[in-house]
């Protein structure tokens, strides 16, 4: 366990995304984080979330998004946990970029600004868990 910089759990909405963004940016902010830095994990966090809405949860469902932030060592780690169904994390992955079309970069924007992403093991009642990895340089 690490430095807990930020706990939310908000409905998964997408008029709930702008306040997390903001709590999410003033969390890095504070613990010193550049502007860039914050800026571009705050895109990917928003992205991870509207994925969470549109696919896990989708039209159908309602529920809630936990985000969490924690400094473990030189990094810091993002967790985003929905109680939906579980999905196929297998086929979570960022379309090829020569696809030209509206939308669907989502899981490539997450990729390229974290160092490490990953589906891990929901504990019991939840749905999914996706644990992002940024390295503090």
């Amino acid at each position: 366990m690490g430095e807990s910089l930020l706990d939310l759990r908000f409905p998964a909405r997408a008029v709930e995304l702008k306040p997390a963004r903001h709590a999410v940016e003033a969390a890095l902010l504070a613990f010193g984080c550049a502007d860039t830095f914050a800026r571009d994990v705050v895109l990917a966090l928003d992205e991870a979330c509207q994925n969470v809405i549109r696919y896990a949860y989708g039209p159908e469902r309602e529920g809630d998004i936990a985000l969490a932030i924690e400094r473990q060592g030189e990094d810091l780690v993002f967790t985003v946990t929905d109680w939906a169904p579980r999905i196929d994390s297998s086929k979570v992955r960022p379309r090829d970029l020569d696809d030209v079309r509206p939308g669907g970069l989502g899981t490539h924007l997450i990729q390229e600004v974290m160092d490490d992403t990953e589906f891990v093991d929901p504990p019991p009642g939840c749905g999914n868990v996706l644990r992002m990895v940024k390295r503090i340089r």
